[in-house]
């Protein structure tokens, strides 16, 4: 088996392939793995890598524990039941976005199209529903198909003809924004009327429902914690302890318990009950979960690592440069649909300007979730938990009565924090290059 090191200090990727198959020794773990020591072995070297400037998505977390104690003190309307599940809603479109915009940006690469090609996507979606009768199922697969294509064309054009990404998806988010005005016509606004698309943003899941997800997740989390052991025991390959797995599930069950036993309470103001995990949250979590085992189990995510930590030196170890840059691209822009599907399900219409103005605030939310803009360091996970993070601020002001103003103020300094702290960390002697 090939195995790559990443650093960034500087980035390197070095095979440690030989002809000679080497075989670890009981009395000599492998050396550089991280996963070896005991349980406060493993915690001394967090916190080492953290002083070192590897900090992961540790700011992001930090930074919603402050602002939800503190909107909670200053709003007494940010912690009921009905605003955490809004939060959990308005995050859904923007996380999907910043999860699509992380497989490009860890291989230090750029999208500014995937936010028009989400509109693009919801485009033709619309059109097949409404104006030709489609299957809503089978025109999503289709829009589905179009961000892929589109995916591709950009990937080509940066790996094969040598554009720079940020200026071939420049001229996209142009060009589609003026395809979308030639396809929507002079109407311009279609509205969605598939009860199926519009619950997906509006309607929660049945209480029973939301239990059973949190025990898949309980199980899933246990199960490929046990898979993955039993894996590199069998190579010979130094484990975690068993303690941080089971501390992994047990935080599972606690926080997903309150959460879920949160949400499973009647939110409703008025004669009809509301209660359960809003239906996009399973659909969110299961991408995220698909994603990020492709990036941690499988040599397509491997390489992703060593392409965004130094193309040069992947390329040297037998990499296909190019052949990654364009399945990077490819999920990029088929994930954006999804991200618009989310968008149009939650406003319940398309229009020419779906779309264009998110994209933006999608690379923020995935640098303010800890994903280096250098590339090769980042994960879904913290995308994500970034997403969250932007939607609480821009929630949180605006329970408070806060113009947009200062909405965009707020966002603007803390994705300029976030980006500081990552480039920072680069110039920090000992720092890892890859928390996986």
């Amino acid at each position: 088996m090939t195995k790559y090191e990443k650093s960034t200090n500087p980035p390197t990727v070095r095979a440690e392939h030989t002809l000679e198959t080497d075989t670890p020794q009981a009395d000599a773990p492998l050396i550089g793995t991280g996963h070896e020591g005991t349980l406060n072995e493993q915690l001394r070297a967090y916190v080492q890598r953290v002083r070192g400037g590897d900090m992961g998505m540790l700011p992001a977390l930090a930074g919603l524990v402050v602002l939800g104690v503190l909107f909670t003190s200053l709003s007494s309307v940010f912690l009921t039941k009905a605003n955490v599940a809004n939060l959990l809603t308005q995050t859904g479109a923007l996380m999907m976005l910043s999860v699509a915009l992380t497989f490009v940006i860890v291989i230090a690469e750029i999208d500014l199209s995937a936010g028009v090609t989400s509109g693009l996507g919801m485009a033709v979606f619309i059109l097949l529903v409404n104006t030709h009768h489609w299957n809503w199922v089978l025109a999503l697969v289709v829009a589905l198909l179009c961000g892929a294509a589109l995916g591709l064309s950009i990937g080509v054009f940066v790996a094969k003809v040598g554009i720079p990404s940020f200026v071939i998806t420049l001229g996209l988010f142009l060009g589609l924004q003026g395809l979308m005005l030639v396809l929507l016509g002079s109407a311009g606004t279609y509205r969605i009327e598939t009860p199926a698309v519009v619950a997906i943003m509006n309607k929660p899941m049945a209480v029973w429902l939301g239990w059973a997800m949190l025990a898949v997740v309980v199980a899933i989390s246990l199960g490929t914690g046990l898979y993955d052991r039993r894996r590199r025991l069998a190579a010979g390959v130094a484990v975690r302890p068993i303690a941080l797995l089971w501390i992994r599930v047990g935080l599972w069950i606690v926080l997903g318990g309150l959460a879920v036993g949160f949400l499973s309470q009647d939110r409703s103001s008025g004669v009809f009950p509301i209660q359960g995990v809003p239906i996009v949250v399973p659909i969110a979590l299961g991408i995220v979960w698909i994603g990020q085992s492709v990036l941690d189990r499988s040599r397509f995510g491997l390489h992703m690592f060593a392409v965004g930590g130094n193309p040069e030196a992947a390329r040297r170890a037998g990499i296909n440069v190019a052949r990654v840059r364009i399945a990077c691209f490819l999920v990029c822009s088929t994930l954006a649909v999804i991200s618009g599907l989310f968008t149009v399900s939650q406003v319940g219409v398309v229009q020419a300007a779906t779309g264009r103005d998110i994209v933006l605030s999608g690379v923020g939310a995935a640098v303010v979730g800890g994903v280096s803009l250098f590339g090769g360091r980042g994960r879904l996970a913290q995308a994500a938990v970034g997403a969250l993070l932007i939607s609480m601020i821009t929630n949180g002001l605006g329970l408070l009565g806060l113009s947009a103003g200062i909405t965009f103020m707020v966002t603007g300094g803390v994705l300029i924090l976030a980006a500081t702290i990552d480039a920072v960390s680069r110039r920090r002697p000992g720092v890892a290059a890859l928390v996986r």
